[in-house]
């Protein structure tokens, strides 16, 4: 099972390349992960201290820590049931054409799995410049190839799973995804029905510039999904990094207010390197708004507190970094690849299909 388990472990590494202190065996009998909110954590005295009143206190104090360490367990259990039905499906498989399961995964992988050609490497050397760090395409080239061919075996091995899911027993995944209450207000900037079955709660902040890498991932979730989906904007300028996000924030709500919030959108992500005042309103003029109102809107700073009562908002809901989107309350964070946005709505989706 070496190649299996490999696979495996590969489809996960993204999850952890990060450095971390060998995990403290902690007994069952003791562990948090076990106990539920109305459970007695301490006692002092005649006071009782609950794991509810716990979570208030760790929400309140460190918000963005408590919901990454929520998403973290649920992480962890996801991947290892992941990996469980995968063993039993290919388990079945092999056993089902009398073959060992290495042999099968093995086999399986290789026919599902494109050469990787010349062009690609090429590609992709010169679409990651900055990452090549001077080398050149000769030294990079086979490194860059074994990477190439390690993404499309994980690639083939996923779409392995998926198909023997398929074709196999009913399936009910009952392990719920950590969600959070995230409000729409009536002056959220949203594109699609307000009666989708999937909202998709985007904090972000127009100079910063993995919110414009995510941009063209949202545009094809919508164009894939239609109306089964809605896209809400929420502003979370992170000031101490970006000096022009906030002012950005207040001339998209000046751009909401003449109902042209997504084309001055769509205009300062493509001028990133120009969010002063004065080119603010010189973006707006492009974007067909009314010049005299908007400069008026933006002079006054009439939409700061509103800005603030949005940061504050997400700071509440333990945002750190933008982007951050919340699918029907779960969180992604960073500019993901689509096929993780397209994962969590198809589960949104069935879920909310099942009776």
């Amino acid at each position: 099972m070496m190649l299996f388990m490999k696979l495996l472990v590969t489809c996960a590494i993204l999850l952890v390349l990060s450095c971390s202190a060998p995990a403290q065996q902690i007994p069952a009998a003791q562990s948090s992960a076990t106990l539920g909110e109305s459970d007695v954590a301490a006692q002092i005295g005649d006071r009782t201290i609950t794991v509810q009143e716990l979570d208030e206190r760790w929400q309140q104090t460190e918000p963005g820590g408590r919901a990454q360490a929520i998403q973290q367990l649920y992480d962890g259990r996801k991947q290892a049931l992941d990996a469980i039905i995968a063993e039993i499906l290919i388990a079945q498989a092999s056993t089902d054409q009398d073959i060992d399961p290495e042999a099968y995964t093995s086999a399986e992988v290789a026919s599902r799995t494109e050469p990787v050609t010349d062009g690609q490497v090429l590609a992709f050397f010169q679409a990651n410049q900055a990452e090549m760090q001077g080398r050149s395409m000769d030294v990079m080239a086979p490194l860059i190839r074994q990477y190439l061919e390690e993404q499309k075996r994980v690639a083939a091995f996923e779409r392995l799973v998926a198909d023997l899911r398929a074709d196999g027993p009913p399936f009910r995944l009952v392990l719920d995804a950590p969600r959070q209450q995230v409000d729409v207000s009536p002056d959220d900037p949203t594109q699609g029905s307000a009666n989708a079955a999937v909202t998709l709660v985007e904090f972000s902040d127009f100079q910063c510039p993995f919110c414009a890498q995510v941009m063209p991932t949202l545009k094809r979730v919508q164009d894939t999904y239609g109306d089964q989906v809605r896209i809400v904007w929420k502003d979370f300028p992170l000031t101490a990094i970006h000096p022009q996000a906030f002012g950005a924030a207040q001339a998209g709500l000046c751009a909401q207010e003449q109902g042209k919030f997504w084309e001055l959108h769509d205009r300062l992500f493509a001028n990133q390197q120009a969010l002063q005042p004065e080119s603010l309103k010189t973006h707006a003029v492009a974007a067909g708004l009314d010049a005299a109102a908007f400069d008026a809107c933006l002079d006054s700073g009439k939409h700061a507190d509103t800005v603030q009562a949005k940061m504050d908002i997400a700071t509440a809901l333990g945002v750190v970094s933008t982007p951050t989107v919340f699918i029907n309350g779960r969180l992604v964070s960073g500019a993901q690849p689509y096929d993780a946005f397209a994962k969590i709505i198809d589960e949104e989706l069935t879920r909310m299909a099942q009776p």
